[in-house]
């Protein structure tokens, strides 16, 4: 059966929606809010995404930067954010479409959007706090890194232990 609505394309851009109200909440305040914290993953590579060749050659594929503590200049538009950090002490402008994140999560709540590739099969999953899910619908077990962000911002992002868990929206589709 064909999907005619475009479900998955709905709801890709329904919680690429959540990223960007997340991203303006902090950028009205230019700070991120309370003990809010964003790591944001993406694809170095695609269309619009502008960042500065040596971060490109030491990322070819994917980068995560983390929004926190020292970030500046954060601008959200309707497709794309635009950021300046530091990248071993040099200021860096970045460009990333929205299309180009790949992984969104805030640690401080336990909360993570995965998005799918759009060479794949077309899954979002969804980060909860543990036991908010029913275990029957899990995939796997996912909990934020306590490496400090500030230390390590272009590298740090989500590691394995039982703090979280993924919910693929796959697994709620009648087959």
């Amino acid at each position: 059966m064909t999907d005619l609505i475009g479900y998955q394309s709905l709801t890709n851009a329904a919680m690429r929606g959540v990223v960007r109200e997340a991203l303006s909440q902090t950028a009205a305040q230019a700070v991120a809010p309370g003990e809010h914290h964003f790591y944001v993953s993406f694809r170095t590579q695609d269309p619009g995404v502008s960042i500065a060749d040596s971060l490109v050659e030491r990322f070819p594929e994917e980068m995560t930067i983390v929004i926190q503590n020292q970030f500046w200049d954060l601008e959200i538009f309707d497709r794309h954010f635009e950021i300046l950090l530091k990248f071993g002490g040099i200021p860096q402008h970045l460009a990333i479409p929205f299309a180009a994140i790949t992984r969104f999560v805030d640690p401080s709540v336990n909360f993570g959007i995965n998005f799918d590739d759009p060479d794949d099969t077309g899954q979002t999953a969804i980060i909860l706090p543990a036991g908010s899910a029913d275990d029957s619908t899990a995939t796997g077990p996912v909990a934020m890194t306590d490496e400090n962000p500030s230390e390590s911002e272009e590298t740090a992002g989500p590691s394995d232990s039982d703090d979280a868990t993924v919910i693929m929206l796959d697994s709620f589709r009648r087959k």
